[in-house]
């Protein structure tokens, strides 16, 4: 694994590398942070003979954060970013796979920027912008969403207190929180500042609600021409199934992959499942 900063789009977006730089490019967009994606499925990726990079979003990790309370960006430009990326990386097209909101970015790129990728996996996420869902989409699980948002917030300044919110929270989502605390650790360490709402925006991803995410996309995801993978836990509360279900119903040719015993993040124990079905997207 390679830390490094690379500059696109006019920002500063963070990245890891892992595996052959010379080998097919697969770019994970963070959803918020690149350590959404586990390090497990980046070395398996990297083992079918990838070069595997992940990045953080904008106002989170690594990468360029100015006011995650207000951004001046919009989803459109977190797109951009990607395709701007995937050219900095690679002169082919990449592989681009995005979890949770990052699913949502890597569907704006692949339609915004057909040219720039050659294959698309979608994990843990949807067809719609955060606010009202469409009426045949399942929307957040209330009896899961109500004691998971008001759990009080944690000392963002103090290290152990957030790791327990995140250990909570895992928990109450159907997620491993031995695994969600260390994460949230590591986010902890790698955040570039002790500003409560850099912090926030950090473990929450809360930034992304307040982009503008406008216009929708939805309607135009029979444009996408490339081969598509949409992976979804069955027990997700977040992004129930139903949301991965028609978006693979909606994407040409699209894979559905459920992972049934998964909630909103990628257990250890499908790693290798993911990677493979990735890596048969493009050979």
């Amino acid at each position: 694994m390679k830390s490094t900063i690379i500059e696109a789009n006019g920002v500063q977006l963070g990245v890891e590398r892992f595996g052959d730089p010379t080998a097919p490019l697969v770019l994970l967009a963070g959803g918020t942070t690149m350590l959404s994606w586990p390090d497990a499925l980046c070395e398996a990726l990297a083992a079918e003979g990838r070069h595997v990079v992940r990045y953080d979003l904008r106002d989170s990790g690594a990468s360029t954060t100015v006011d995650p309370e207000a951004p001046a960006y919009t989803l459109r430009d977190l797109a951009a970013d990607a395709a701007a990326l995937a050219r900095e990386l690679d002169d082919r097209p990449a592989h681009l796979a995005g979890i949770g909101v990052g699913g949502m970015v890597a569907q704006v790129a692949a339609l915004d920027y057909p040219e720039a990728f050659s294959a698309l996996t979608l994990v843990g996420t949807r067809a719609v912008a955060p606010g009202r869902v469409d009426e045949d989409l399942p929307d957040h699980d209330a009896a899961t969403m109500g004691p998971l948002f008001s759990h009080p917030k944690p000392d963002w300044s103090d290290r152990a207190a957030v790791v327990e919110f995140a250990a909570a929270g895992a928990e109450a989502l159907g997620n491993d929180p031995a695994i969600a605390g260390e994460t949230a650790g590591r986010v902890w360490d790698r955040t570039p500042s002790a500003e409560p709402a850099v912090q926030a925006a950090n473990q929450l991803g809360m930034v992304f609600a307040k982009l503008n995410c406008r216009p929708r996309w939805r309607e135009r995801l029979p444009e996408l021409e490339v081969p598509t993978l949409v992976v979804h836990g069955r027990r997700d509360p977040f992004f129930p199934v139903g949301n991965g279900e028609a978006l693979a119903k909606e994407i040409p040719g699209a894979r559905l992959l459920v992972l049934e015993q998964a909630s909103t993040a990628i257990p250890e124990g499908e790693v290798d499942r993911v990677a493979e079905a990735m890596a048969g997207l493009t050979g």
